[in-house]
């Protein structure tokens, strides 16, 4: 662990460390005391201030989405050899075998021990508490390109070609809501107060449905298909969080306008000279970090302005993920490095 203190930066190198090659994806415990990240060689550690267990090495085939439940017992990962494997305190408890599906895409349930996650065309949800797959839902339209649940845990959104089904959890057998478009959906989640659902699509649009109206807002106008998503905690004046669009090497940032019939104004953020690999916003705040391509880490103040710009990274940056309460912030790198950077203020809102 080498803390450094830089008077001139808000965010300061807290930790750092490698993992053999690219880092694939990093994921906080909700209770923000453990970080858990990836590799394209298949290895999943755990960091905890310092503190690295390997909970598998490399094999050669890629691990690609980590998460942990809500209550923070389970950790899933899945991967390349089509395995989804889950641990409870750092003990392997189960092996999902899927071969020769690739398991890209996996989500825990907010409110539950429910885990979704991708089989080609399909989404299995499997039960951490019973300990088996309790349903199996067919996508139909593509191989599935995004899984996300509403965080209040009653509706499950899967994403691919022509656009978004939506499952209601108490009810796997009643038909999904279609979220219909002659596209495909390569970006998908709903926003934190799960009031709204936004897709990126391969059509360079962005598409927002407000769940309490049948009718989307679609905006257009983007240099390339729509990459990375990410919706804020906090809220505006009129009480809608702020949604945040990568599309090559540039952000669009959304805020909703108080005439419905005009939906959503548009700023553009630009400071990247690559793709952008993965953009999020701080806890409970407008503060804003996008990782390029590029190698840099952009963080924008109110999702507007660039106030620092963190480096560490020999080629680029390929993820990040902030710590629940905000005062951490973790990527990864092309090389397999992982930083992790920390300060006291969380600001931006």
């Amino acid at each position: 662990m080498n803390f450094t203190t830089n008077k001139s930066s808000e965010f300061a190198k807290y930790d750092s460390g490698m993992l053999s090659d690219y880092v694939t994806a990093l994921a906080w415990s909700f209770q923000g005391a453990i970080l858990a990240a990836t590799s394209a060689a298949g290895e999943v550690v755990l960091w905890n201030d310092g503190n690295v267990v390997e909970l598998q090495n490399g094999s050669g085939k890629s691990v690609d989405c980590v998460a942990f439940s809500a209550d923070g017992k389970f950790l899933a990962v899945g991967g390349q050899d089509g395995q989804v494997k889950i641990w409870q305190e750092n003990e392997l408890i189960a092996t999902l075998e899927n071969a020769p599906a690739w398991v890209d895409k996996l989500a825990w349930n907010h409110t539950s021990n429910l885990l979704a996650f991708s089989l080609g065309r399909y989404v299995q949800v499997w039960d951490a508490d019973l300990g088996e797959i309790v349903v199996t839902l067919n996508f139909d339209n593509s191989s599935v390109l995004g899984i996300d649940w509403r965080s209040d845990g009653q509706y499950l959104a899967i994403s691919g070609y022509q656009g978004v089904k939506i499952w209601h959890s108490q009810d796997w057998n009643e038909e999904p809501y279609f979220l219909s478009m002659p596209t495909v959906s390569v970006a998908m989640g709903w926003s934190p107060d799960s009031k709204y659902l936004a897709s990126g699509n391969m059509d360079r649009s962005v598409t927002v449905l407000d769940w309490n109206n049948p009718d989307p807002w679609v905006m257009r106008g983007f240099p390339g298909k729509i990459r990375q998503l990410a919706w804020s905690e906090a809220t505006t004046e009129l009480g809608a969080p702020i949604l945040a669009s990568s599309s090559v090497d540039g952000i669009v940032v959304w805020e909703k306008l108080e005439d419905e019939s005009l939906g959503w104004e548009a700023r553009v953020l630009t400071n990247h000279v690559d793709v952008i690999n993965a953009i999020a916003f701080a806890p409970q705040s407008f503060l804003l970090a996008s990782a390029g391509a590029d190698g840099l880490l952009c963080l924008w103040t109110e999702a507007s302005q660039v106030s620092q710009i963190l480096t560490g990274v020999s080629a680029g940056f390929t993820t990040l993920a902030w710590h629940p309460q905000g005062q951490f912030l973790a990527a990864g790198g092309e090389q397999g490095e992982l930083i992790i950077w920390t300060t006291e203020v969380s600001g931006g809102v």
